[in-house]
């Protein structure tokens, strides 16, 4: 029996890929929605009178027809596994989702790698007054308000990143580590030999080792390289072990995910997108400005988590399958 036969298996392949395609759909769309300030699926719906948030007077007809195609993306997203599971192909469809993790953590990552130098760079030399010197005073000015150089420096630093990881095959998490470590080391020798520290190099060594840590466990996920203590698990069956880890993926793991989306993401004033859209900094003047993205690293965690932990429901279904033909 394949799990194309087998309607609880079909049941589980669609919620794998239409939970990962839905969650990339409303992840985009928030950001088209609060920082265009385009309808969305609520504004939307609310323009025709159905009661499901807010029609706004000021919305133009473009950005109506725009909104009708954020609302037409998440029923794109329903129908599309639809189409996928008429031509059942369990393997296609894990390396589409490990492809997407992949793809969402290497972009994070060259991203996360790219500002950190910049960023840390720039605050280098204003603290030490040496930028109105290389770019003169008005851009020197400028540079130090946060949503500046969250537009006109972040912002392209992250399409770069996103340009990498689309040719750059693979993710390179151990030059993130060693930047890491690079960094400690550097904050121990200037602090305790040349008496020097700045708090932009505290900020850089957060900023890295947080983005280590959220961007790798849908890597670690997938090469069950977690740490873990094993009271039962360890001793049941593979195929107990199979559904073991498709029940916790399904019951804990992907509502954990989405939790952590619609709590930080539903509405302009929830704390994701609070701290992006104002370009949130810390209170430390001459640190980096860069906490605002550390917000985004928690979407770009539950985003690759969700996309591994829907691969993983169906690798887990696959060994099943495949016990069961054998």
């Amino acid at each position: 029996m394949t799990s194309s036969q087998n309607p609880v298996f079909t049941c589980l392949h669609y919620i794998a890929v239409a939970g990962a395609l839905l969650a990339s759909v409303f992840v985009v769309n928030n950001f088209l929605t609060y920082v265009f300030e385009t309808p969305g699926l609520f504004g939307t719906m609310a323009s025709i009178g159905l009661p499901l948030g807010e029609a706004s007077a000021d919305y133009s007809a473009g950005k109506l027809a725009f909104g009708w195609l954020q609302s037409l993306s998440f029923l794109v997203a329903l129908i599309y596994p639809v189409m996928l599971l008429r031509q059942y192909d369990i393997g296609r469809d894990i390396k589409i989702l490990d492809g997407g993790a992949s793809f969402i953590v290497a972009s994070a990552f060259w991203s996360v790698m790219l500002i950190g130098i910049v960023d840390a760079a720039i605050s280098f030399v204003r603290i030490e007054g040496l930028l109105p010197a290389i770019v003169g005073d008005d851009l020197a000015l400028s540079l130090g308000k946060p949503a500046f150089r969250g537009v006109y420096v972040h912002i392209p630093l992250l399409a770069l990143g996103f340009i990498i990881a689309a040719f750059r095959k693979g993710i390179d998490f151990i030059w993130l580590a060693a930047l890491i470590v690079f960094g400690e080391l550097l904050i121990v020798i200037t602090r305790f030999i040349f008496s020097y520290e700045q708090a932009f190099m505290g900020d850089l060594v957060r900023f890295w080792y947080a983005s280590l840590f959220l961007f790798a466990s849908a890597y670690t996920l997938i090469h069950d390289g977690h740490v873990r203590v094993d009271v039962l698990y360890a001793g049941f069956s593979e195929k107990a072990q199979n559904r073991t880890n498709m029940i916790g993926s399904i019951l804990l793991g992907l509502p954990l995910c989405w939790i952590v989306l619609f709590r930080g993401l539903w509405s302009e004033s929830s704390p994701f997108n609070l701290a992006l859209l104002n370009f949130e900094v810390t209170q430390q003047g001459f640190g980096m400005y860069v906490k605002y993205l550390m917000s985004g690293f928690l979407v770009i965690f539950a985003l690759s988590m969700i996309f591994q932990f829907s691969s993983f429901i169906l690798s887990e279904m696959n060994k099943l399958v495949s016990e069961k033909s054998a």
